[in-house]
C-alpha cells in the first residue's frame, strides 16, 4: 500500500509539472494584458493600452499611459461624437464587447481617439502571445486596416 501511494503520489507531481506549462502558455495566448501601440504614420510607439477581462467574459481595453509625443496626459478627445466627447483620453475605454470566437476575439468595438470614428473590431494573439493583431473596420472585415501591438511585460 505504501509504495502504493509513492507511485500515486510521485504521478500527481509529475502531471503538475507536465500541465504547469501548458496552463502558462495558454494565459500567455489570452490578449488581457499591457500592450504597447504603434502610429500607423511614424512607426513610433504610441500608447500603452490595458486589455481586461470583464466578469462576463467580455474584453475591454483602455490608455493607459501616451508615449511619445502622445505623453500628455490632460488630452481631450475633442474629435469623440458621443459620450467621451472632450474626455481625457488618458484611462479612456477605447475596446469594449469582445468576445471570444475559437482563437479569435470580435463583435466588439475599437474607438480611434486620433479622430473620434468608432470601427467594429477583431483581434488575436500571434508570436505564441507577444503580438496581438487588431483589425479596425466599416461594414465588413476586408475594409478596414490593422495594427500589430506587442505585449508589455
Amino acid at each position: 500500500m505504501r509504495k502504493t501511494m509513492r507511485r500515486l503520489s510521485a504521478a500527481i507531481v509529475a502531471t503538475g509539472f507536465v500541465l504547469a506549462p501548458l496552463a502558462h502558455a495558454q494565459t500567455d495566448n489570452s490578449p488581457v494584458g499591457v500592450w504597447q501601440t504603434i502610429d500607423d504614420h511614424t512607426g513610433q510607439p504610441k500608447a500603452l493600452v490595458q486589455i481586461t477581462q470583464d466578469a462576463d467574459g467580455t474584453l475591454s481595453g483602455k490608455i493607459l499611459k501616451g508615449l511619445g509625443p502622445n505623453d500628455q496626459p490632460g488630452r481631450r478627445c475633442d474629435k469623440c461624437t458621443d459620450y467621451r466627447k472632450d474626455q481625457l483620453m488618458l484611462g479612456m475605454t477605447i475596446i469594449n464587447g469582445m468576445k471570444q470566437d475559437g482563437d479569435k476575439y470580435d463583435g466588439g468595438q475599437i474607438l480611434d481617439p486620433e479622430n473620434g470614428s468608432l470601427y467594429k473590431c477583431t483581434m488575436h494573439t500571434d508570436e505564441n502571445g507577444q503580438k496581438l493583431v487588431v483589425r479596425g473596420y466599416i461594414g465588413i472585415s476586408l475594409i478596414g486596416r490593422s495594427q500589430t501591438w506587442s505585449r508589455q511585460q
